[in-house]
């Protein structure tokens, strides 16, 4: 029984210097040295991260102890836990005679709620081998959340599909081939060498003059069989197409052209002496490789064009060439290009309304004058009425995919039924993506996300939007992928998008933050200027020239950047007064702006 008592006094005198040791511990955690790096916090990406180091005097851990700092971030009513520095004794030999140092990386997920805020740490001095622990008072080390990076604008890449709509001014070639005998430029109306007569071809052609189809050129090349000398054939290339020319010339004096004949160009080609044709023909014959070649290393080789006729003539096979392949180059092949019949813009657009109203049917127009006629007008709701018609002419994609970006582009212009907006272009774009892969339903698809929030993916789809695209688009995705790189703290990597990136006031406002962020205050500065005048962006990059200005320490730069700000848009008055960028020019900032 004595030896009972005598174990529990030891347990309890041992009890006692413990609590001793932890209370000792947590007066000298008194003299603690704590820095955390950045103080103010500041929020990159979706985060507040910050560093934190502390150094404990000497003798501040004893034997078999722990000293723990605790980290909480205090805002509101709540508070969150954020982690903790641990100092085991053990891990710290010498610290009777030195002090210990320790430091840590933490992370929060940012919340909106987080301003007006403070990091707060507690000592806590612990015994792990019988749970016992003394804790300090909790400290505040850090007050309040920069947040300049969330300033960033969203950047849409809104996109709409080419109407596949040549509005252009067409011409449609329509080409005839005369045939000529032997040595001579009367156009005989029996020879058939392709199957068709003369005679027959000039009832076509006829028959097409009459019509007065709104003619450019009518362009007549005269060629001629290798038989015979320099001057004849060249004589018979051109007299061949000037037979034709008159030809055509007569029947447009038959059918009263008059002023119309004026601006028909007829261009007179005489080719001489010309082996092309010629090649082309003989590999269309039925003889022999060697053949061919027999009569290729004539052709290509030295002499002149007689020459390597008259060499021709005493190859086995010239008899039969010269009865299939020379008939088939004694010609003037013609080629008459005629102005394609088109419906004007305004048949276009007064026949697509008709349609939208149930006045007319959908196939008064094709797919594509459809989707052209909704370019000619600037009413979005005009715009969504022909693609919806449109969609439901024949599913076309492009249909589907533009509509999604009138929807879009609704949303952004209507703040209150945006989300009604975004939803209906996300059904419109999904129509679409099962029909074609084409960059822009994704870039479609990226912008509605944005609209929407959901960052992540957007970024996601503009990746994939920018794989294939081209021009315009490829700089409005380099700027809405910019913009998300800010969002997501990667400001390098938004800078280098940006730069491929518009020329919009958007785009100019993100460029001067991703330099502000990235500490290049004089690009902030250069970009910024662009858009001080902005309607849109003028005042909020006023304000950001004002924090570029604070971060250099240059206080009348604060002061008038913010004075120009607030004239611009009173709201932002509050968020400098409450802003931690201007806490070093506190008083300054608010006699000037109150």
């Amino acid at each position: 029984m004595k030896k009972i008592k005598f174990v529990i006094t030891i347990v309890v005198i041992s009890s006692l210097f413990s609590g001793c040791a932890l209370n000792k511990m947590i007066k000298l955690a008194k003299q603690q040295e704590l820095q955390v790096s950045p103080n103010p916090l500041e929020v990159h990406g979706n985060d507040v991260k910050f560093d934190m180091s502390a150094v404990l005097p000497p003798e501040n851990l004893k034997k078999r102890k722990v000293y723990t700092i605790n980290t909480t971030y205090q805002y509101g009513d709540k508070e969150i836990e954020v982690g903790n520095i641990e100092f085991k004794a053990e891990d710290y030999p010498m610290t009777k005679t030195t002090v210990s140092k320790a430091s840590k990386s933490f992370s929060m997920a940012y919340d909106a709620g987080f301003n007006p805020g403070s990091l707060m740490i507690q000592g806590i001095a612990s015994n792990p081998k019988n749970g016992k622990a003394k804790r300090s008072d909790k400290m505040e080390v850090a007050v309040g959340i920069i947040t300049t990076s969330r300033a960033v604008k969203d950047s849409y890449a809104t996109s709409y599909a080419d109407h596949g709509y040549n509005y252009s001014e067409e011409l449609i070639p329509t080409n005839v081939d005369f045939y000529f005998s032997q040595g001579s430029s009367y156009l005989s109306q029996s020879i058939a060498t392709d199957g068709k007569t003369n005679k027959s071809k000039q009832t076509d052609l006829t028959a097409f003059i009459a019509e007065k189809n709104v003619t450019r050129t009518v362009t007549i090349t005269g060629t001629h069989s290798p038989e015979g000398s320099e001057t004849v054939n060249g004589d018979l290339s051109e007299n061949r197409a000037k037979q034709i020319e008159k030809y055509y010339r007569a029947q447009m004096a038959k059918y009263d052209y008059k002023g119309e004949a004026d601006g028909i160009k007829f261009i007179i080609k005489p080719v001489v002496q010309d082996w092309t044709s010629f090649k082309m023909a003989l590999r269309e014959t039925s003889l022999s490789d060697a053949s061919k070649a027999a009569y290729l290393n004539i052709i290509n080789g030295s002499g002149s064009f007689v020459d390597k006729e008259k060499s021709m003539k005493k190859l086995p096979d010239y008899k039969e060439v010269f009865k299939t392949v020379y008939p088939k180059l004694r010609t003037a092949q013609t080629e008459i290009l005629t102005v394609k019949l088109k419906k004007s813009a305004a048949e276009i657009s007064l026949l697509a309304k008709q349609i939208v109203n149930g006045e007319a049917s959908n196939d008064v127009l094709s797919t594509e004058e459809f989707l052209y006629a909704a370019t000619l007008t600037p009413s979005l709701k005009e715009k969504e009425g022909i693609y919806i018609a449109a969609s439901k002419k024949d599913g076309n994609w492009v249909a589907h995919n533009n509509l999604a970006a009138v929807y879009l582009e609704m949303a952004a212009a209507n703040s209150d039924n945006a989300m009604k907006y975004v939803q209906d272009a996300l059904t419109q774009i999904a129509i679409a993506a099962n029909k074609s892969d084409d960059g822009t339903i994704h870039a479609n698809m990226g912008t509605a996300l944005i609209m929407e929030g959901s960052y992540s993916q957007a970024y996601d789809a503009l990746v994939k939007a920018d794989e294939s695209a081209t021009n315009e688009l490829k700089s409005n995705i380099s700027s809405a992928k910019g913009s998300l790189e800010i969002r997501m703290g990667d400001y390098d990597k938004a800078s280098a998008s940006l730069t491929k990136g518009n020329n919009s006031d958007v785009s100019n406002f993100n460029r001067g933050l991703a330099n502000l962020l990235t500490n290049d205050f004089d690009g902030a500065d250069r970009e910024l200027n662009k858009v001080t005048g902005s309607t849109s962006v003028g005042s909020h990059a006023l304000y950001l020239k004002a924090v570029s200005a604070a971060r250099n320490k240059n206080n009348s730069g604060v002061l008038d950047n913010l004075k120009a700000a607030v004239a611009k848009d009173a709201s932002l008055k509050e968020m400098a007064l409450s802003d931690l960028e201007f806490k070093d020019f506190a008083v300054s900032v608010s006699e000037a702006i109150r």
